[in-house]
């Protein structure tokens, strides 16, 4: 409910950024819960999803205090932690997927594709933080492309505990809003790329 409400707000606003806050601290509050829930039944699979799930919304909330990384800024402890910590899950997670189907619930697919978001997640704001950004909106589309990848992981988690409770689709379900997710972010972020491109200068002869 709140991730529509500040993508439908004007960017930048006080509605814009109220809502954004709402909506990390909810991801906050998921994610952790998540992940106790997990590690308690235990449900590894679930556990290291909900590691990269929870990264996407930090990674795109931190971005917004890290905008002059192009200019020399340089990321707080936390921001490495958190990005080697969900890498090496992402990894283990897609590793698992792999060669040890049986140790995440048998859902090899839907581990490897997860595996591999998280890890271009944590590799993409680890690249970041050793070769700073050349283009000054870099912020903008990080973080844009990471809030809009949390939501995806979290209509995937309602996907999968309501819809799959009546349609029996597999691991279909479970990578389906991923599918529809991931071209949706490419073809935005395209979007304001071409919209904050620097205009040529056309020179009026005299």
């Amino acid at each position: 409910m709140m991730a529509p409400l500040a993508l439908a707000t004007a960017k930048g606003g006080k509605a814009h950024r109220r809502w954004g806050k709402v909506y990390f601290w909810a991801m906050a509050a998921v994610g952790s819960t998540a992940l106790v829930l997990a590690l308690y039944r235990p449900v590894l699979f679930l556990a290291l999803v909900a590691v990269f799930s929870f990264y996407a919304a930090f990674s795109a909330y931190r971005i917004l205090y890290l905008k002059n990384l192009s200019r020399g800024e340089k990321p707080a402890w936390a921001d490495w932690g958190a990005a080697i910590f969900t890498f090496a899950s992402s990894f283990a997670l897609a590793f698992l997927g792999m060669v040890k189907p049986a140790r995440i619930q048998n859902l090899s697919i839907p581990a490897i594709v997860f595996g591999l978001i998280g890890m271009w997640l944590a590799g993409k704001s680890m690249w970041r933080f050793l070769r700073p950004p050349k283009d000054k909106m870099f912020w903008w589309y990080e973080h844009l492309g990471n809030m809009l990848a949390s939501y995806i992981a979290a209509w995937t988690a309602f996907s999968v505990t309501t819809i799959g409770r009546f349609v029996h689709g597999g691991w279909v379900i479970w990578v389906l809003p991923a599918a529809i997710g991931i071209p949706a972010i490419s073809f935005t972020t395209a979007y304001y790329k071409r919209k904050f491109a620097p205009r040529a200068k056309i020179g009026l002869s005299a």
